[in-house]
């Protein structure tokens, strides 16, 4: 196991805690089916049905699992146009603003950047002609100064943590 100044039995970059062996291990054999059941876990990983539930608890709890909204394509939905939107606010009123983006449905998310640019949001829409609606209804946001639209022509890489999972075990 990879050893923190702090504490011998510690990785250093863990923010919710330690993961130990047997953490990591359910996690990589989650992130191989993220619908396994707990006995499907258990017997993966030869552990008792009671430690794999208490340990995913303690997992959930820690803040480990992300939303399960991440599985749900916006495409099936009936939004089949991504576009990131590099957004310029005033600074002073960036609560206010980010708290107004959050109402608008089809923002999926938004991330708060250093730089030139403040929030890069991804949106979801029906067609391009909504998504021109969708920047017009971010704009009209008082405090948003400009914003630069980008279409997503396709995912390259996808949302992943494996190689960060396998990482964390090679290190232990």
């Amino acid at each position: 196991m990879l050893r923190s100044s702090d504490s011998p039995d510690l990785l250093p970059f863990r923010t919710m805690g330690s993961l130990d062996h047997v953490d990591l291990e359910l996690l990589s054999a989650l992130a191989d089916d993220h619908r396994a059941t707990v006995v499907a876990l258990a017997d993966r990983l030869g552990l008792s049905r009671n430690t794999v539930q208490a340990r995913m608890a303690k997992l959930e709890r820690s803040g480990v699992f992300g939303s399960f909204e991440r599985a749900v394509s916006p495409a099936a939905l009936g939004y089949p146009i991504e576009a990131m939107i590099s957004i310029v606010v005033r600074q002073a009123d960036l609560p206010r603003i980010t708290a107004e983006l959050s109402l608008i449905p089809e923002v999926l998310h938004a991330h708060g950047l250093s730089g030139q640019v403040d929030l890069l949001a991804r949106v979801a829409a029906r067609d391009t002609q909504h998504l021109f609606a969708v920047d017009a209804r971010i704009l009209a946001i008082d405090g948003i100064e400009r914003t630069e639209t980008s279409l997503v022509m396709g995912e390259v890489i996808g949302y992943r943590v494996r190689p960060l999972l396998e990482a964390a075990r090679r290190e232990q």
